[in-house]
């Protein structure tokens, strides 16, 4: 106020000094120029008053985010926990709970992922694996000296929580439709799989190495942009590879195909390793773009056919 009051004496004694401008004028221009500058001075409180405002906006927001980061882990290690539990329907509540964590929280999602992975990499098995590997699902289990009944029946629950495992873990990966996907890493390395179904899902690297994969292997569209190995796994069942490409090259070293082998329309760059048996059914060619390494043992019965780059 006081600027602004010198500031209207100031401009009006300095216009008063000329004749040709009357008293009235002299006021008038005077408390405009003063009246000015309490405008400017009003703007300059607005503009601190925003910013600290927004300041306390971004305070509170990192307060939240804060809550919901604890929160979430929180959430995250009780389920991790759970998959401990003794009862076979906690396990799979703990199971959902994480994938609706990843589903909330995308930033989670391969952490998610690296769990369930995890947890089907535990030591499992079943009688049924033992009698008719390539169908578990037909297979008659009777009780046995080795399975007794009460055996047998935890074992079924257990196979029912990797079955909910196995069914989220594809539901969390991206669809071959998504133009743009945020791709998440697999790995299965030593897991028992059982009627794995991967279709029409991207991957970023698939690692499956020593793998059992019991039953009918759906893994048909499957697009995987890393590196897919299958060193020294065994597809027990059907595997469907139908239309699947793999981007960053595929590895069959030292693995075994006891079921049919589909590939019509699958395609292979960077480079194949099948240094091993070919499958006795293979139905479909495997397609191997021209400029990809191709490593063959001493079995040449693999069905091969190169193609020109696309």
């Amino acid at each position: 106020m006081t600027v602004s009051i010198g500031v209207f004496l100031l401009v009006a004694a300095w216009l008063l000094t000329d004749p040709a401008t009357s008293r009235g004028d002299a006021l008038k221009t005077g408390g405009l120029a003063g009246g000015a500058i309490v405008a400017l001075y009003a703007l300059w409180i607005n503009d601190r008053r925003r910013r600290t405002e927004e300041a306390r906006h971004e305070v509170e927001r990192g307060r939240v985010q804060h809550d919901l980061d604890r929160v979430d882990n929180e959430r995250f290690a009780k389920a991790v926990e759970l998959l401990g539990h003794e009862a076979d329907q906690v396990r799979v509540g703990a199971l959902h709970a994480l994938a609706g964590l990843a589903r909330n929280r995308p930033s989670h999602t391969q952490t998610v992922l690296d769990v369930l992975c995890s947890y089907l990499r535990r030591p499992f098995t079943h009688p049924s694996y033992e009698t008719r590997p390539g169908d578990p699902d037909q297979a008659e289990v009777e009780p046995s000296e080795k399975w007794p009944a009460e055996r047998i029946t935890v074992a079924d629950r257990e196979r029912q929580v990797r079955l909910a495992a196995q069914r989220l873990i594809a539901d969390l990966l991206p669809e071959t439709s998504a133009a743009q996907p945020v791709l998440y890493d697999l790995d299965f390395t030593a897991a028992n799989l059982e009627y794995l179904d991967l279709t029409k899902r991207q991957v970023g690297m698939l690692t499956a190495r020593r793998t059992r994969l019991h039953g009918h292997s759906r893994l048909g569209y499957l697009r995987v942009h890393g590196r897919a190995l299958f060193s020294s796994a065994v597809f027990h069942g059907e595997t469907d590879f139908y239309q699947a490409r793999f981007d960053g090259g595929l590895s069959m070293f030292m693995a075994r195909v006891d079921g049919l082998w589909r590939v019509p329309e699958a395609t292979v760059r960077d480079f194949v390793d099948l240094r091993t048996k070919a499958p006795e059914r293979q139905k479909g060619t495997l397609t191997v773009v021209d400029g990809a390494e191709i490593k063959l043992g001493e079995d040449t019965g693999w069905q091969l056919v190169t193609q020109n780059h696309s």
